[in-house]
């Protein structure tokens, strides 16, 4: 069930409030009024039952969402170190007083994040687009698409092979089970020798080690598969038998016994030839730089394929469609989705006029924007590597990031604006106007001052 909001009418006489003593120029702290956490109330409150112990305020949980995502934290470091140091973080939560120790636990995060669901994330990116008002309702943007890697290791048949026969003598120890043999030493052995296998010394015993690990993977396997019933550990042994049954040109491989929703993609990079995650796309405006869409898919589809669905989630978040989407030559074959028009660096058209090369030539140099935008997603918002579970969570920690980013160019316009304003208020002492009341209202249009 939801908490109950506790009553602050009356202030503390004893000691400031976090509001008096922070800096109200400072961009988080401008950032929090800008938001309108009653809206999250709103959407988020009908997840919750009536009856139970009370859970933590909804403010709180999309506050610690945000800072995540915001400052490139994890979970625990988030909670457990930097929201203790930090009194901005404390206030943007929707404390008034400074508070002596951990506002939840890390595993509530994880918890929150299955409450809400992919639909509560996107109402959080739909939140960080409404709030740039008309600078995100560009009609010419731009899409592309990156790869999230998933925090698993570089994959290798005789590690995976490794992996599995460790996996089923753990299974035994559950079950309960005596093994003729649980192989740990030799495994661990032959996986030394398959290091630096590809050295023309080294290549035939690495090879015979290769084939050894995947012959014990194969035995213990089948003798789980004898000593349990069929409905004990079914899936996991399916699993480890598509594994063992897999080969160099084989489709739709395994490369992760705890992620098996991972594929490959090759998307042509000199230093990294091959990104084991997931494919993401990006929809940004031109003009302006917002994201108004992003989004994974579940498996590696041409990039062309994806612009139908991330334009309708664009049209979803901003209410339209654009008119324009520029894009590169990786979405070959797609030339218009809906009442968007796809432009497409190539050669000019006969029939096209001046004017209409100039207008093409510059969608497509504006266009360029977007891969910085790409790697500050992924820098500095925690898209480069995805530490949550599963394919919900490749989902949200994208959408997370491109809201990051979002907000964080809002934190920048309203630091910008606060400054400007508080340099017009220094520069005329005889104005009758007091600061405050401008930060509660909207500081990404510049005020008329009147002096």
């Amino acid at each position: 069930m939801q908490s109950k909001k506790e009553a602050r009418n009356q202030l503390n006489f004893l000691s400031p409030t976090l509001r008096e003593q922070l800096n109200s120029k400072q961009e988080l702290y401008l950032l929090s009024k800008q938001i309108k956490w009653t809206y999250f109330e709103e959407e988020f409150g009908p997840l919750y039952s009536d009856q139970g112990r009370p859970a933590h305020p909804i403010r709180l949980m999309v506050s610690l969402l945000i800072l995540k995502a915001l400052y490139n934290l994890s979970d625990e470091e988030l909670v457990e170190q930097q929201w203790e140091m930090n009194p901005y973080f404390q206030y943007f939560g929707g404390f008034e007083v400074l508070q002596w120790g951990q506002p939840c636990a890390a595993t509530d995060l994880v918890h929150f994040r299955k409450r809400i669901g992919e639909e509560g994330i996107e109402k959080i990116l739909r939140h960080s687009i409404d709030l740039h008002g008309k600078d995100a309702q560009d009609k010419h943007v731009s899409v592309d698409t990156t790869v999230q890697e998933k925090n698993i290791t570089y994959p290798t048949d005789a590690k995976l092979h490794k992996k599995i026969a460790d996996k089923c003598v753990s299974i035994a120890k559950q079950e309960g089970l005596s093994l003729r043999r649980s192989y740990v030493r030799t495994t661990k052995n032959l996986v030394r020798a398959t290091y630096n296998g590809t050295h023309p010394k080294r290549r035939k015993k690495a090879n015979a080690a290769k084939r050894k690990l995947k012959t014990i993977a194969g035995r213990l396997v089948r003798e789980l598969e004898r000593k349990l019933s069929h409905q004990q550990r079914a899936e996991t042994l399916a699993l480890f038998n598509k594994i063992l049954a897999q080969e160099k040109y084989s489709k739709n491989k395994i490369y992760s016994l705890h992620e098996p929703d991972v594929y490959c993609v090759a998307k042509g990079k000199a230093h990294k030839k091959y990104e084991y995650g997931c494919k993401g796309s990006v929809v940004l405006t031109q003009n302006t730089g917002i994201i108004v869409g992003a989004m994974t898919f579940q498996e590696n589809v041409y990039d062309g394929h994806t612009l139908d669905v991330v334009l309708k989630q664009t049209q979803t978040l901003t209410g339209n469609y654009p008119k324009t989407a520029t894009v590169d030559r990786g979405y070959k074959g797609t030339q218009k989705v809906e009442t968007t028009t796809i432009i497409r660096p190539s050669k000019p058209l006969k029939r096209d006029n001046a004017y209409q090369k100039q207008r093409k030539r510059k969608h497509c140099r504006r266009r360029a924007a977007i891969e910085p935008i790409i790697g500050h997603i992924k820098k500095d918002h925690r898209a480069a590597i995805n530490y949550l579970k599963g394919k919900t969570g490749d989902k949200i920690n994208f959408i997370m990031s491109a809201s990051g980013f979002n907000y964080r160019k809002l934190m920048k316009k309203l630091r910008a604006t606060a400054l400007w304003l508080y340099t017009k208020l220094a520069e005329n002492r005889k104005c009758q106007i007091q600061l405050k009341p401008f930060i509660q209202f909207d500081l990404i249009s510049k005020p008329k001052l009147s002096f």
